[in-house]
């Protein structure tokens, strides 16, 4: 699989291969602590929110870390079910704690309502301007004014290419612009990732503020 698969059949088919074929702990996005998605959440709880999605969560680990911090409510989303199993497996018991969603996300009209929405490496997937407008539009019926988005993507110096797919790669202002005005950027950062096999990735977090007043899309 080489190309971008053109609809939503072919990208699941490309995630559930990768997941068939690939051990879970050496494919190039696998971060065995999620600190900075994990760090950057927890401020979001500590200062007050109770719910967190995690977009294209599938096998991370964050969604331990949300569990052992004690988030009221904890939903992983991912087009891969086999990524989910990944995670389900990890946590055993646990795994009762959590709202499981395999689905697209630019798919889907409704996943409820959380106060943090987090997504590391699924939006710089996504080349088509209509699948951003789906997944922006989401994400405000998702998460109330006052609430948070950290969302992580290859940075403007990041590789151009991941799990043999082309990606979009964005500074702070882009990656604003694309969230529109129901999200203000309330911050940004840097992080070198390393891969499993030790290549460096450079990524791009920022963190956003859903917007009091701001129109539902």
């Amino acid at each position: 699989m080489t190309g971008y698969p053109p609809t939503v059949m072919g990208m699941l088919e490309h995630w559930e291969h990768i997941y068939a074929t690939q051990d879970p702990t050496r494919v190039g996005w696998y971060e065995p602590g999620a600190e900075t998605s994990t760090r950057l959440v927890l401020d979001a709880v500590a200062a007050g929110a109770r719910s967190v999605i995690d977009v294209g969560g599938g096998a991370s680990s964050l969604v331990d870390h949300l569990l052992e911090a004690g988030v009221d409510h904890v939903a992983v989303l991912d087009i891969a079910e086999a990524g989910i199993d990944v995670a389900r497996q990890r946590l055993g018991q646990r795994a009762a704690d959590v709202e499981w969603i395999v689905s697209d996300v630019t798919s889907l009209e409704d996943v409820g309502r959380f106060d943090v929405w987090h997504d590391r490496a699924v939006f710089h997937f996504l080349l088509e301007p209509d699948e951003r407008r789906r997944y922006v539009r989401l994400s405000e019926r998702t998460v109330p004014p006052g609430g948070v988005a950290v969302m992580a993507t290859f940075a403007s110096d990041g590789p151009e290419r991941c799990s043999g797919l082309p990606v979009r790669r964005y500074g702070p202002e882009e990656l604003a612009n694309e969230c529109g005005p129901g999200w203000q950027l309330s911050g940004s950062q840097g992080h070198a990732h390393v891969t499993p096999r030790g290549a460096e990735q450079r990524y791009l977090y920022c963190t956003f503020e859903r917007v009091p007043g701001a129109r539902l899309a």
